[in-house]
């Protein structure tokens, strides 16, 4: 906080895409979920750690097993509880199955070390499992939100620039994210306002719900 005179006062704070990030929240309601399932114990705290493991191994082909391996794994059957063939043929069924990959490839941010995921450590089974599931929410904030910035750019048949300066109308939103730096909430005299926010994060700002729109404008 900078204080100029008597009279005037300055207060200034990062913003950059904690708005989008607060908006998402709002708009599915997910504080609610989390106070919902996980509630509040203070006898549990997260803390941070380390652990380094060292493994010491020798490889040796196995040629009976790979050939076992060769055969079990040449087919594989795909079952489902939809019996119709006019509302799930066999090319779909196989389909929606290859789709989980697109799932489970979203959890490649756990591994990223900008989110410094391998930085927590939880001491007990059922914080193992609060992790997970606030990690789980937090995967399902990053795609509705990407999804939702995607699905308006197609509908409109636009596209912002990408990290090399190419149009796209696919952006990730941690690319978002990363346009987003530098924006501040400055207030003055108790009068807020927004500093940086430039005509392309208007624009981007446009293609999210209005629960985000509301932390910019």
């Amino acid at each position: 906080m900078l204080t100029l005179s008597t009279s005037t006062t300055i207060e200034v704070k990062n913003l950059d895409h904690l708005g989008i990030i607060a908006g998402l929240i709002d708009e599915i309601g997910i504080v609610e979920i989390i106070n919902e399932k996980l509630g509040i114990d203070k006898r549990e705290k997260i803390s941070s750690g380390q652990t380094v493991y060292k493994i010491t191994a020798k490889s040796e082909k196995q040629d009976q097993e790979i050939t076992a391996r060769e055969k079990q794994a040449g087919r594989f059957i795909l079952a489902t509880n939809v019996l119709e063939q006019d509302l799930l043929n066999s090319a779909e069924i196989l389909l929606n199955y290859k789709n989980q990959q697109s799932c489970e490839r979203g959890f490649r941010f756990l591994k990223d070390p900008v989110f410094f995921a391998d930085s927590l450590f939880v001491e007990n089974p059922q914080r193992v499992e609060t992790m997970l599931f606030v990690m789980t929410l937090c995967l399902l904030v990053y795609n509705l939100g990407q999804r939702e910035i995607r699905k308006n750019l197609q509908r409109a048949k636009v596209g912002i620039k990408n990290q090399v300066g190419k149009l796209t109308d696919r952006p990730t939103l941690r690319w978002i994210f990363q346009c987003f730096q530098g924006i501040h909430a400055v207030v003055i005299d108790g009068v807020k306002q927004i500093v940086n926010l430039t005509d392309e994060r208007q624009f981007i700002l446009n293609l999210l719900p209005s629960s985000c729109q509301k932390y910019y404008l």
